[in-house]
């Protein structure tokens, strides 16, 4: 791990000056803090994601010795997420019984300005019902809780103050907008109906982020420096549709960790793609439907997949195919079912068989299969330096070649994922000339 040795001057405090509720941090409390900043690389972000862990380590112990009546949900905290612990400053979207809270961290006790990082007070997905004011004294391994103010106290104050935020997204407020006695905190947590304190609603970015996405595809990029910021790269514009989409915040982390493939690129576009297009629900397969997308894209159902001869037209050709499958240990269900497409890529035509399953799991119930079987429509060799690439939000999954020596009249592949992930495939030539299809998802639950 990057040196977290004790070295800040301005921290450092005699013992016997500690408030009397200052929380003593213990040694696992502190081994924890540094295995959750250890998954970062950068220092400085490193630093901070140790110090947010103890602050929270020290709220929770806070919590537990006055009340027991109040549960703490870590489940969604942004501490505990790498990506969004390096760009968000704060422990935001942390759950206290049914309210949200985010905790402040400063590191003296004679600090006369806190930041709030931008995300925690402008965007909808981040924003508490109380921010709370934690300071960290990390020389002496303990913590105090200083005060907290709630999202409708810090709007209020926003109307009589002209507060702008800086270049790096903080706005910088004084502590005196803070309530000092943060006992008062657990009544209002024990005692307050969470609707008292109104939270703006969501915002749908889907169409703002397709708007600019072939902005990100070029400045994301510039993000896999490691401890580059956010803000030194994009727009609080820009930024505000990249904070609220982890998998972009993730994709910026995954690659800060990879050196420069093609498909780095390919990803992020495949990425943008999947966050931003219409899927097509094979899910409705099952129930020998098609979606109003399926039927835009002229994909046509294929019977019950039962193996027979192999003929020239698409219903007779598949059983052939699965038979094949099958006869290589391929296990279809007689569930399964199927569907097909006809294209061009610079004018060759291609077929792209596509056949979906429910995988039946006690340990993962809601797991789905995609297989993808792709030809051409006039039953001849594949051009050669084709590409089947399938991707879902993590990354690219399979990229498939087709070999020229070897004279391939298919390529075959197949994927897994649960109930809300998506796929994209695309089919590409090494020219760049490339055709992206719809994204497929699985719903099964039948339309009444």
């Amino acid at each position: 791990m990057t040196n977290l040795s004790k070295s800040t001057p301005q921290m450092r405090l005699d013992f016997e000056s500690l408030p009397t509720a200052t929380i003593t941090l213990s040694a696992d409390q502190i081994t924890q803090a540094v295995e959750l900043s250890s998954k970062i690389k950068n220092s400085s972000q490193q630093w901070q994601t140790y110090i947010h862990a103890l602050a929270l380590c020290a709220f929770e112990e806070w919590l537990a010795l006055r009340v027991n009546s109040l549960t703490i949900n870590r489940e969604r905290c942004t501490t505990l997420q790498p990506a969004l612990a390096k760009a968000i400053v704060a422990v935001a979207n942390l759950q206290v019984g049914k309210f949200k809270i985010c905790l402040i961290t400063t590191g003296s006790l004679t600090d006369e300005q806190i930041y709030l990082p931008q995300a925690v007070v402008d965007l909808p997905e981040y924003i508490p019902h109380f921010y709370v004011w934690v300071e960290v004294l990390e020389e002496e391994d303990a913590a105090l809780i200083s005060g907290f103010l709630s999202y409708q106290q810090l709007r209020e104050h926003q109307t009589t103050v002209n507060l702008q935020s800086s270049a790096d997204w903080n706005y910088q407020i004084p502590v005196s907008w803070f309530e000092k006695n943060p006992d008062r905190l657990l009544l209002y947590l024990r005692c307050l109906e969470p609707e008292t304190i109104a939270l703006p609603a969501k915002s749908e970015n889907t169409q703002l982020l397709s708007t600019i996405q072939n902005e990100l595809l070029a400045l994301l990029p510039q993000l896999r420096s490691p401890g580059t910021e956010l803000w030194q790269v994009l727009t609080w514009e820009q930024g505000k549709v990249v904070l609220t989409h982890p998998e972009l915040l993730n994709w910026i982390d995954n690659s800060q960790q990879q050196t420069h493939t093609s498909s780095t690129s390919d990803s992020l576009k495949d990425l943008l793609k999947l966050l931003t297009e219409p899927a097509l629900n094979v899910g409705r397969w099952l129930w020998d439907e098609l979606d109003e997308l399926a039927e835009e894209f002229s994909w046509r159902l294929l019977p019950s997949l039962t193996p027979a001869a192999a003929m020239r037209s698409p219903i007779e050709e598949f059983p052939a195919i699965i038979h094949q499958l099958q006869h290589r240990g391929l296990e279809i269900p007689a569930v399964a079912r199927g569907a097909y497409q006809d294209f061009l890529l610079t004018a060759i035509p291609l077929r792209l068989y596509a056949v979906t399953w429910h995988l039946l799991a006690e340990s993962e119930p809601n797991l789905w299969t995609l297989l993808l079987v792709l030809g051409t429509a006039s039953h001849t060799a594949l051009p050669v330096y084709l590409k089947l690439r399938v991707s879902d939000q993590t990354g690219v999954l399979v990229e498939q070649e087709i070999n020229p020596q070897q004279q391939d009249s298919y390529l075959f592949t197949r994927v897994v994922g649960n109930w809300d992930e998506k796929f994209l495939v695309s089919v590409s030539l090494t020219d760049g000339v490339e055709v992206n299809l719809p994204p497929f998802t699985f719903s099964p639950r039948r339309l009444v």
